[in-house]
Order: structure tokens, then sequence, then C-alpha cells
């Protein structure tokens, strides 16, 4: 599911409006929903980018990977949006889902292992 923690929010304030029954269950049903909801920004990273995250996550350490990128960069494209792009790489990262750049998809680390 990539239901952001907006989308969580939105579907409260709609079933507010309703004849829903705010008891403890139904609060914790919402409770449950926004713990499990993504963030709503985010990092967008291209596709290749992606395939990188995806390939060394769970493998190697983010020091590495932009170690890795560092050195490289003036030979891959891949390489250096990752250091002109650090910030958001780390973020993916560390979040291990993204948005990807040329489609939108929504990728999660956990669901390529």
């Amino acid at each position: 599911m990539t239901e952001t923690k907006r989308d969580v929010v939105e579907a409260i304030l709609l079933a507010k409006d309703t004849d829903t029954i705010w008891d403890s269950s139904t609060v914790r049903y919402y409770l449950n929903r926004y713990g499990a909801a993504l963030p709503d920004d985010l990092p967008v990273v291209p596709e290749a980018v992606g395939d990188i995250l995806r390939s060394a996550h769970g493998k190697t350490n983010l020091l590495d990977v932009l170690d890795t990128a560092r050195n490289g960069h003036t030979i891959s494209k891949t390489l250096a949006w990752i250091v002109d792009n650090q910030n958001n790489f780390a973020r993916a990262w560390l979040l291990g889902v993204w948005s990807v750049e040329e489609t939108g998809e929504v990728v999660k680390v956990e669901e390529e292992k």
C-alpha cells in the first residue's frame, strides 16, 4: 500500500462527517493506519539511482555508497547525481522508500528482499 500520512488524515476528516462511531477501536484503527503510512514528502530519485539503492541497501553502508559515488562521479551520471543530491539520497536510504523520478512509482526496499 502506498498510503501517505496525509491520506490517512483526509480519511479521518471524511469519516468524522459520517455516522462513524468514534470508540477506542476506531481511534486505534486510524492510529495504526497513520503509523503504517508513508511520509508525505518521499525522496524522489532517478530510476538508475534507485537501482543502486536497491542493490546496495542491506549489503553495505551509506558511507561506503557515498564514498564510491564521490570517487566515481566523473565517469558516471548516476554517481554524479548521488554526489550532487547526497541529502536526498541519504533520506531514501534511511527511509528505505522513495519515488522514482521517471514514473512516480513508490519503491520500498523491504519488497525487494
